[in-house]
């Protein structure tokens, strides 16, 4: 019998992990990251939000869980109402209104740049969300970027699961994101600082976390990082659902092992942490 050697079937493509924590891709939205890589020009629809897109750099995010640029730069007296308006009105197009401010001296370049990057990183926190339903891209043209510059994808999503990382180890329970809060009455209340206490006093029953940002005229992440930081000290906790399950739990110890007080340098470090990340 004559033996037939066959040629070995090729080796499988091998994710390169390195070069994709470099490049800050971690399968936020592999769509997005295609439409980068074609430098593409049009507007991507997501179930909670929508990125335009530029040469493949993003130019402007919205959410509906997330106020937009003219909550941010009214509500704290960067810019009034009326000058607000006003410019919108002299707008050609409605989307000119952060170039209509600078060019009128009624915004600093600085200022709008600011507020507009934390807009974006805003809007598409929750434009990125795990979504139900697949997006969609209309090739085209997108949100003029003004005098201001684009972000790449790359930034763009590692922001994003710095954010989601930040808040799972805060409290995993991601409900708090998006339902009514409660306030609690914890046994012994924790000492707030002045943005916790503004946010603990919308919390109504009805409210959620979008609704209070949009009140105070803040980022909505950052009331999320509140409202999980409330929850994880018992003052607040989500309005209860039907069939919600409930928050995650540590497994226990193997049988035998010891539970060691927690260490007071490791509580004081954490503290220190939160302090620094709520400024």
């Amino acid at each position: 019998m004559t033996a037939v050697r066959t040629a070995e079937p090729p080796r499988l493509p091998v994710r390169n992990k390195t070069a994709a924590g470099e490049r800050g891709w971690g399968g936020v939205s592999p769509m997005l990251t295609r439409l980068a890589a074609e430098r593409a020009t049009g507007v991507l629809v997501r179930e909670r939000g929508t990125l335009h897109l530029a040469e493949g750099l993003v130019v402007h995010a919205e959410s509906p869980s997330a106020p937009g640029l003219d909550t941010l730069l009214t509500a704290h007296g960067t810019l009034t109402p009326e000058a607000w308006q006003r410019a919108l009105t002299e707008a050609e197009d409605g989307h000119g209104v952060g170039g209509r401010l600078v060019d009128s001296g009624r915004l600093a370049s600085g200022a709008l740049e600011v507020c507009r990057l934390t807009a974006l990183y805003d809007a598409a926190y929750f434009a990125l969300a795990p979504s139900s339903t697949p997006g969609r891209f209309r090739y085209g043209t997108a949100h003029p970027p003004g005098p201001v510059q684009p972000v790449p994808v790359a930034a763009l999503e590692h922001e994003t699961l710095r954010r989601r990382d930040l808040l799972h180890r805060i409290w995993p329970d991601p409900r708090t994101d998006e339902a009514p809060l409660l306030r609690a009455d914890p046994v012994a209340a924790p000492a707030l600082t002045r943005r916790q206490r503004s946010v603990l006093a919308r919390v109504d029953g009805v409210r959620t976390a979008p609704d209070i940002a949009r009140e105070l005229g803040r980022p909505a992440f950052h009331t999320l990082v509140d409202v999980r930081r409330l929850t994880a000290a018992g003052v607040v906790s989500p309005l209860p659902g039907p069939a919600q399950p409930p928050p995650p739990q540590p497994p226990p110890p193997p049988p035998g092992t010891e539970q060691l007080p927690p260490d007071p340098h490791t509580t004081l470090l954490k503290r220190l942490r939160d302090a620094l990340e709520a400024l």
